[in-house]
This record gives C-alpha cells, sequence and structure tokens, in this order.
C-alpha cells in the first residue's frame, strides 16, 4: 500500500512554537468506510487560530489531542468515494489538513469548482477566510459606505479582504496596520488602501492619528493589544469594532494588560463585538454569490504564500505566527 504523511502535536507550545512539539509521520493511506471519502490533500490551510487549539486551555474549539494529526482546513482531490453525488477526481474542501491522505465523512466535505477559481481560493479568499472578513464587516460592524474603516494585520489572509471590501462598497478611508516597509507598500500600491503604517515605526496610537485624522467608524481587528487601544482613541461615536482575533497575545506566557483607555468605550458609545465565522456558515452562499465576482473579475485581488512540502508544515506555521506571510498562509502537500 502507498504510503501517507500526517504532522501530530509531540507537545504543548510553551511561547512561540517549535519544531520539536510537532512530530511528522509516515503511515500506510487509509481507506473509507461506507459513507466516506478518501481526498488526497493538494493543500492545506495553516491559521493563526491552531495556535490555541495546541493548548490545553479552555477555548471555543476542543485542543488538539497529543500524539493525534492536528486538522484544519483542506482542499484536494476524491480518490475514492462510497457516496453517490461524489467520485474519484471531484475537488473537494474539508477541515482534516495537516495529513497528505483524509479519510472524510461525505457529510463534512464540500464540492467546489476548481475551473471557477484555483482549488487554493477556497481556502482562502473564497473560503473560511474571505467569509470571516465578509461576515465581519457586513453582520458585526454594520458597514456603510462612507465609513472610515481601520484593519489591523491588514496584510494577512482576512485583513486583505477586509479591506479591499470596504474600499470596493465605497468606505470613505481605509487604513492598514502591516508589519514590515513591503507589506506597507503591497496594502497602498496593490490593494488600494488609502494609508498604511509599519506597526513597528513606532507608537500604534500616533501612526493611526496620523493616518485618521477624522477619526474611525469601523474597527476590524486581527491584533489587539495595543492596536485596540489604539482604535479605541481614534473611535468616533458610535463606531463599530469587529474583533476577529488577537495574534499579539497568541504566544504570551503570562497575562498582559489590556487597554488603558477602555472607559472611552462609554464616552464614545461604542459597539464592541467578538464574533466567530463557524457561527456565520448559513451565510456562505451569498457571500460567494457576491465576491466571487469581485475575484473572478480582478477587482478584488488576494495573495497566497505557499510553502511546499507537507513536511514544512511546522516551519510554515512558525513562519506565520512571526508574519511572514503575505495573505494566505498555505501548504502545497
Amino acid at each position: 500500500m502507498s504510503e501517507a504523511t500526517e504532522v501530530r502535536l509531540a507537545k504543548r507550545p510553551h511561547g512561540l512554537p517549535a519544531h520539536t512539539d510537532f512530530s511528522i509521520v509516515d503511515t500506510d493511506v487509509p481507506s473509507p468506510a461506507a459513507g466516506q471519502l478518501l481526498v488526497r490533500n493538494e493543500f492545506i490551510s495553516v491559521d493563526p487560530y491552531m495556535r490555541g487549539r495546541m493548548s490545553e486551555a479552555k477555548s471555543y474549539a476542543e485542543p488538539y489531542e497529543l500524539g493525534k494529526a492536528m486538522y484544519g482546513g483542506a482542499a484536494g482531490e476524491v480518490i475514492e468515494s462510497t457516496v453517490d453525488g461524489f467520485a474519484p477526481g471531484d475537488k473537494v474542501v474539508h477541515q482534516l489538513g495537516w495529513r497528505t491522505h483524509a479519510v472524510v465523512d461525505a457529510k463534512h466535505v464540500a464540492k467546489v469548482d476548481a475551473e471557477l477559481a484555483p482549488l487554493s481560493s477556497y481556502l482562502g479568499v473564497l473560503g473560511m477566510t474571505g467569509l470571516t472578513a465578509w461576515v465581519g464587516l457586513h453582520e458585526i460592524a454594520h458597514f456603510s459606505p462612507d465609513d472610515t474603516v481601520f484593519v489591523s494585520g491588514a496584510a494577512g489572509a482576512v485583513g486583505t479582504v477586509a479591506g479591499q471590501l470596504a474600499k470596493l462598497k465605497g468606505a470613505k478611508r481605509v487604513i492598514g496596520s502591516a508589519g514590515s516597509a513591503e507589506k506597507v507598500r503591497f496594502l497602498t500600491e496593490d490593494l488600494g488602501f488609502d494609508a498604511a503604517f509599519n506597526y513597528k515605526d513606532g507608537p500604534v496610537a500616533a501612526q493611526l492619528a496620523e493616518a485618521a485624522p477624522d477619526g474611525i467608524d469601523v474597527y476590524f481587528d486581527n491584533v489587539g493589544g495595543e492596536h485596540l487601544e489604539a482604535a479605541i482613541e481614534a473611535a468616533n461615536v458610535h463606531a463599530r469594532f469587529a474583533v476577529c482575533g488577537m495574534i499579539s497575545t497568541y504566544n504570551d506566557t503570562q497575562a498582559v494588560p489590556g487597554p488603558r483607555n477602555l472607559m472611552k468605550i462609554v464616552g464614545k458609545r461604542l459597539h464592541i463585538q467578538g464574533f466567530l465565522v463557524s457561527d456565520h456558515g448559513a451565510k456562505q452562499p451569498e457571500f460567494v454569490a457576491e465576491v466571487a465576482p469581485l475575484v473572478t473579475g480582478g477587482q478584488l485581488k488576494y495573495s497566497e504564500t505557499v510553502v511546499d512540502g507537507i513536511r514544512n508544515a511546522p516551519q510554515a506555521f512558525i513562519d506565520l505566527l512571526g508574519g511572514a506571510n503575505t495573505g494566505k498562509m498555505l501548504v502545497r502537500v
């Protein structure tokens, strides 16, 4: 029987994950039972939220099990099917990534059209990533034209889509933060952001105040920490915050102080709401109907950082947490 490879969680990280926290194991290709498909993964998604699942701490998602393969978004080709409606050669997405081959219950698989858009895009701009940006803007922040929008972590997978969607829908001004001069250039010159700054160049509050002299109406938060405090400072009355993630805190080994200006939430009557995209799956058809034409027509650009080889998945994840990616971080299996 041919060989499969999977990446397992060897031990729980303390701080930033290291290679020793993972193990890479070769095993036999599994066989599907009734109601299942065997999928050969072509791309796996590497996402910041996975850091939380490596910990035992109570969270919104079950932790990964030690000694077991990790999992997350994946896209690939059906090799063997026991289910009507799926045939070898079909392209699908599912949630058993971090391995070369996956046996998946058919009810947890979605067929996609790789002729309409590249297969990898269904893990990013047309998948959970894009839906996260769309839901955050529309369902959580209640974006309206003429809003000034600030996106932290704007060169990441979600941030690039959130900022572009806001701009395409008539935002008065879109501002992004990123971690390098090259990413700042990418946001303004390639994606059409009105302004962007490198948060490493100085205090975020001062840079945001300069970029948004009239304040902000919407904040799409991927970073937390100093960025959240700066956004509260810059917020106009009745501004809306969609809190998607706080990557600045994911590798902390002890609690850090929160924003020091929380009282301004009261005076400014801010609406701050956290959200999980998994609560909004019913919006997927509406999202795809709106966004797919923007992608295929070239109005909505997307970027991918692709690392080759399943054995390089741990390094891709470590690099992601360090901000090495532009756009969606993927591993080409």
